[in-house]
């Protein structure tokens, strides 16, 4: 496929926003956040400082590019909110037994606008332990990889108009026989602020559609469907027996190993819409940590 400039900076920003999560244990929702738009920043706590029981407190710095409304309390928490200079959010435990233990996860939500261009947004933030702290602050200096960087602040994607604000993990095409007239395509969909899938085009088919497998009575059906919702912060799979991408009127083979570009559009609460390239690896079988089941036809 021929990659676009704009098509690459996104995938960029998809790998590196993969990267940093791999490595931060305080981090945002994988997708980024369309520029100019209102954005609910939910910080993930991953476990508590090393050697510590329970994360006692978070602050959180705002870059600017970054303009604060509000921020959502805790129970049990002391929140804080300075609004003076860039702003930060501080939320702290008021007793041992409020502390977020170690093996729990826990979202501190911040909210606010986006003003800056598009590109990398870094929010730093303080976390506080029973035992010790960790300032998750660290910027690479190049404002991109955070490859070998310690304790790298967390990062957000802000996005130019029209591209989506979705995270596509796991995506894959079934394997067409010569012959075959249609297949599927399947991928976990993560929309930060929530979106509906409304459609979907590529150029090795005629028709692409958004269907659903279900069981009518002792009948497994499928039928066109006008979209699928995406819920905030919560990860939504397109796989074989469900939801997914019908790929019809098949225009050349599709063959395991081949990568195709499959373009998926969004639309928002507001009804905004927003596409997004994606390459799709073709396979005989779905990828490891992907739902898979027998091939299906019209």
């Amino acid at each position: 496929m021929t990659s676009t400039p704009l098509l690459k900076a996104v995938l960029s920003c998809a790998a590196l926003a993969g990267a940093a999560a791999a490595s931060a244990h305080v981090t945002l929702p994988p997708g980024g956040a369309t520029v100019g738009s209102d954005y609910e920043a939910a910080f993930r706590v991953g476990h508590a400082c090393q050697g510590a029981k329970a994360t006692t407190g978070i602050t959180v710095r705002l870059p600017k590019g970054f303009s604060l409304a509000d921020a959502q309390e805790r129970k049990g928490w002391k929140l804080d909110v300075q609004k003076a200079g860039d702003g930060e959010v501080r939320w702290t435990a008021e007793s041992a037994q409020a502390a977020l233990p170690s093996s729990e996860r826990a979202e501190f939500i911040v909210r606010g606008k986006l003003t800056a261009a598009p590109g990398p947004l870094w929010f730093k933030v303080l976390q506080t332990c029973d035992t010790g702290s960790v300032d998750w602050a660290n910027v690479p200096a190049s404002g991109t990889s955070t490859a070998g960087v310690d304790n790298p602040a967390a990062r957000l994607d802000v996005l130019p108009v029209g591209v989506a604000a979705v995270d596509v993990k796991d995506a894959w095409i079934r394997a067409a026989v010569p012959g075959q007239s249609g297949t599927g395509a399947f991928m976990k969909l993560t929309a930060p602020a929530g979106a509906r899938l409304v459609g979907a085009s590529t150029p090795v088919a005629g028709v692409a559609e958004v269907h659903e497998m279900k069981m009518e009575g002792d009948t497994m059906r499928m039928r066109e469907v006008k979209g699928v919702e995406l819920p905030a912060r919560q990860t939504v799979e397109l796989k074989p027996g469900g939801f997914h991408l019908m790929l019809m009127d098949l225009k050349q083979p599709i063959t395991s190993g081949k990568t195709v570009p499959v373009t998926l559009q969004f639309e928002d609460a507001k009804g905004a819409r927003s596409s997004l390239v994606v390459p799709v690896e073709v396979r005989l079988a779905a990828p490891d940590g992907a739902a898979s089941a027998p091939a299906h036809h019209h």
